[in-house]
């Protein structure tokens, strides 16, 4: 049997570091590096990173939003998500806490679905998806405002999400990326679910980079 297929954390020799732009939630840094004997330089955003929430209820459907996104003009459906941008939060805190803002919603149940890089060409983003449930309404002093004013929120059953997904219905990544593993995750009955508080690699390596 082959090795299992498996990221590789590889630390290199960074020469130079520096912040060309500061942005209001990431910036972009210029790294010069060395790689295989070559000095390279690259250029890519840094991102707190973020979490999201795919909330079951007792009919196995799960709630989601709609919500304007201004650089794609568009109002997508997407699951309840937000950045890590709280110094010190645990990622499982700040997705009950993300649950509660967006949808008025706590859970006693949480396991990790799924862990992905967004964009690892430019960007060092890391999201986690987790499933929750055992739901329960919450209460939040949170004022919604922007964006979130206006937000639709609606249940659906991963059958039709997937059928949203697969006839190019709907865009988001964090939605796609949770509903196919949802969906590949539930064939194989559940099994591939971690604990709530499982290590999240991808944000050691880069927050070991940062440091």
């Amino acid at each position: 049997m082959s090795d299992p297929i498996i990221d590789e954390p590889t630390p290199v020799d960074t020469l130079e570091s520096g912040t060309v732009y500061n942005g209001r939630v990431w910036d972009v840094v210029s790294e010069r590096f060395r790689y295989n004997d070559e000095v390279l330089t690259r250029d890519f955003i840094t991102h707190p990173g973020a979490v999201a929430v795919m909330a079951f209820d007792d009919q196995d459907r799960f709630v989601t939003i709609k919500q304007y996104r201004h650089p794609v003009r568009l109002r997508e459906w997407e699951i309840p998500a937000g950045l890590l941008d709280l110094e010190g939060e645990h990622p499982l805190a700040s997705a009950q806490r993300e649950l509660a803002e967006e949808v008025d919603l706590a859970a006693a149940t949480w396991h990790v679905l799924a862990d992905y890089c967004t964009s690892p060409g430019g960007s060092d983003e890391a999201i986690r998806v987790y499933i929750a449930r055992d739901l329960a309404p919450a209460v939040h002093t949170f004022e919604r405002t922007g964006e979130e004013a206006d937000m639709v929120v609606r249940w659906i059953s991963l059958d039709d999400a997937v059928d949203a997904v697969l006839d190019g219905r709907v865009s988001n990544s964090i939605f796609q990326i949770a509903v196919l593993t949802a969906l590949a995750s539930r064939d194989r009955g559940w099994s591939t679910l971690r604990p709530g508080d499982a290590p999240w690699p991808q944000v050691d390596w880069r927050d070991a980079r940062r440091t």
